[in-house]
C-alpha cells in the first residue's frame, strides 16, 4: 500500500501517541490513487479510457512512420537541414541518435502498464450483478495489452512480455523467447474474441466507434497468427492457436461481422476525396474494423494528445499547395510504389500525390525537400479549405498537432486478404472470392482477377494497404531474401541508395538506454 508521511504539531503527536499507528497506512481521503480508486464501474471505465488514450501517441518516431520508411514504399525524406534519423531508418543505420526507436518502446510499455493496472484491479470493483460489464472491460484491456505487445514484438523481435505490473526486483528482467510473448498475445486476443459480443460500431455517429469489438480481436488474432507462423516457420501460434482456429476466426469476420468494403476506395481518405471531388465516406464507415480515433479538440494544447500528430510529418513541405495542407515532407514515396499500380487501378491516385501529374507546381529546392521523388502521401495528408487555408488552422488549431483523420489499424480489405491467405490451401474458392472482392473494388469491374497464391496476395496487400503500416512486416515475415529483393535499391544514386541488412533479421535497434538500464539483462539486437 502507498504510504504518506504527514507532519503534525507536537501536541497533535502527543494526543495521538496512545492510538494505533495504522492511521499512517490508510489511503488518502482527498487523493485518488490506485489503492482507493478502483471501486465502482465508473472507475473501471476511466481506467479503460486511460489505456485507450495511449493509442493516440503516434507521431514522429512512432510505429507507423518508422516502419513505412523502412519498407520499399518510402525514403526518409524531410528537409535538407533536418537530422539524419529518417535517413537511418531508411538505410538500416544506427548512429546519430541511439534513442531513435524509443518512442515506440516507451509508448507500448506505457500502454501495457496501464492495461495491467486495470486488469489487476477489476476484482476490487463492485460490479453488482453486472458481470458482463466486468468481462467486457477485461476483454478490451486484454486486446489492448496484446496490441501493444504485438507492435513491440514485430519491431524488436524478442521483448520483455508483461502480464502484470512489475516491482523493483523485476526492473532488470531479460527478454523472453518470441514464443512466450506470442503465447500471451494469442491468449489475450482469444479471450477478447470469445468474450465480446457481436456489436459492430462502424456506423455513422456511433458513440462506441473506436472501441474494441469481437471482430477487431478476431482480425488481430489472425494477423498475429500469420506474422508469427510465417516469420518463425511454425504450424501454430505459439502452441495456443492452430491454423484451423485462426481461419475460423477470420472467416467469421468475413461472413458475420457486418463489415464490408465501401464502394469507392478514394472515399476512404480525406485528401483523396477532396482532391477528386467525391464524397468522403467519413469516420465510422463500414470498412473500419478497428481504428485509432483522433479529433482537433486540443486547439494548440501540446499537453493533450487528441489530434493526429502523425499527419504533419508526411504532408508536403513548404506550405499549403492545392488541396493539401502543409507539413514536413517526411517519408517521400518511392517511384517503385507509384509504378507498381496497373493502369486503371483507382488506388494509385487515392494513395499517392503526383506533383507533376496534378500540376501542383511544387518547388522542391525552395521548399528544402530532401529526397524529392515527385511523389508524396495522399493517404493521411491534411487538407485545405476553398480559400487554400489549412482546415485545421482555419478552425483555430495547430497544424502540427490538431489534425484529425483516424488511423485505420484494420480495414475490412485487410480482413479479406488475410482470409485469402489462410483459406488458400483448404478452401481455394472462398480464398479466390476474397481476393477478387478487393481487386474488383480497386478497378471498378470484375475483369482483373488474378489467381489466389502467396505472391499475388503479398502484392495485393502492398497495393491495397500501402502507407498504412503493414508493408515492412509483410516483407520480413516472408524471409530476409524476399525483404532484401524488395527493399534494395543499390543501382540508384547516393541520395536514394538503400541496402537492407539481413544480419538484423528484420528487427529494429533497441533504444540504447534500455540496454544500459537493464544492467546486462538485455543485449542489443543482432546486426546493430
Amino acid at each position: 500500500m502507498k504510504k504518506y508521511i504527514v507532519t503534525f504539531s507536537i501536541c497533535t503527536v502527543l494526543a495521538l501517541s496512545s492510538c494505533s499507528d495504522d492511521f499512517i497506512d490508510n489511503s488518502p481521503y482527498t487523493l485518488q490513487v490506485e489503492e482507493n480508486f478502483y471501486r465502482t464501474p465508473e472507475d473501471g471505465f476511466k481506467g479503460l479510457v486511460a489505456v485507450y488514450d495511449v493509442l493516440q501517441r503516434e507521431g514522429y518516431g512512432g510505429f507507423h512512420l518508422t516502419t513505412e520508411i523502412a519498407s520499399d514504399n518510402c525514403y526518409g525524406g524531410f528537409g535538407t537541414s533536418d537530422n539524419n534519423v529518417s535517413l537511418e531508418w531508411d538505410r538500416f543505420q544506427f548512429g546519430s541518435d541511439v534513442e531513435m526507436n524509443d518512442p515506440v518502446w516507451e509508448t507500448c510499455y506505457i500502454g501495457i502498464y496501464r492495461s495491467n493496472i486495470l486488469l489487476q484491479n477489476l476484482d476490487n470493483i463492485e460490479w453488482g450483478d453486472d458481470t458482463t460489464l466486468r468481462t467486457r472491460y477485461e476483454a478490451e484491456a486484454r486486446f489492448l495489452r496484446a496490441y501493444f505487445h504485438f507492435e513491440l514484438a514485430r519491431m524488436f523481435g524478442e521483448i520483455v512480455p508483461l502480464d502484470h505490473t512489475i516491482g523493483p526486483d523485476e526492473f532488470e528482467s531479460p527478454r523472453q523467447p518470441a514464443e512466450v510473448t506470442y503465447a500471451l498475445i494469442a491468449s489475450d486476443l482469444q479471450f477478447a474474441a470469445d468474450n465480446l459480443n457481436d456489436d459492430n460500431y462502424s456506423q455513422p455517429g456511433n458513440i462506441n466507434y473506436g472501441r474494441v469489438t469481437k471482430w477487431a480481436a478476431s482480425s488481430l488474432l489472425a494477423k498475429a497468427f500469420l506474422f508469427y507462423t510465417n516469420y518463425y516457420g511454425t504450424a501454430d501460434l505459439a502452441g495456443v492457436v492452430t491454423k484451423a482456429q485462426a481461419t475460423s476466426y477470420i472467416n467469421d469476420v468475413v461472413n458475420n461481422s457486418g463489415h464490408n468494403l465501401v464502394d469507392s476506395f478514394s472515399s476512404l481518405w480525406l485528401a483523396a476525396s477532396a482532391s477528386q471531388a467525391i464524397p468522403y465516406a467519413g469516420e465510422g464507415n463500414t470498412e473500419m474494423v478497428f481504428a485509432i480515433r483522433y479529433n482537433g479538440s486540443g486547439n494548440g494544447d501540446w499537453n493533450l494528445h487528441e489530434g493526429n500528430r502523425f499527419q504533419v510529418n508526411i504532408a508536403p513541405r513548404g506550405g499549403n499547395i492545392g488541396p493539401y495542407a502543409q507539413g514536413w515532407g517526411g517519408a517521400t514515396v518511392t517511384p517503385a510504389l507509384y509504378n507498381a499500380y496497373q493502369l486503371g487501378d483507382t488506388r494509385r491516385d487515392a494513395t499517392i500525390i503526383d506533383f507533376a501529374g496534378e500540376s501542383l507546381g511544387f518547388d522542391a529546392e525552395a521548399a528544402g525537400q530532401r529526397q524529392y521523388t515527385g511523389y508524396a502521401w495522399k493517404k493521411f495528408c491534411p487538407i485545405t479549405n476553398e480559400a487554400g487555408e489549412s482546415v485545421v488552422s482555419a478552425n483555430g488549431g495547430d497544424f502540427q498537432i490538431d489534425n484529425y483523420e483516424d488511423y485505420p489499424v484494420i480495414r475490412f480489405s485487410d480482413v479479406l486478404l488475410m482470409a485469402a491467405e489462410l483459406n488458400m490451401d483448404s478452401n481455394s474458392g472462398f480464398a479466390q472470392d476474397c481476393l477478387d472482392r478487393v481487386r474488383a473494388r480497386a478497378f471498378g469491374d470484375d475483369t482483373h482477377s488474378v489467381p489466389v497464391n502467396a505472391d499475388n496476395i503479398l502484392n495485393e496487400r502492398r497495393l491495397e494497404l500501402a502507407l498504412e503500416g503493414h508493408r515492412y512486416f509483410d516483407l520480413i515475415s516472408k524471409g530476409m531474401t524476399v525483404t532484401a529483393a524488395a527493399i534494395n535499391a543499390t543501382d540508384m544514386n547516393g541520395e536514394f541508395e538503400v541496402q537492407f541488412r539481413p544480419e538484423t533479421l528484420g528487427w529494429f535497434a533497441l533504444p540504447q538506454s534500455q540496454v544500459l538500464l537493464s544492467n546486462g539483462a538485455i543485449q542489443q539486437n543482432t546486426g546493430w
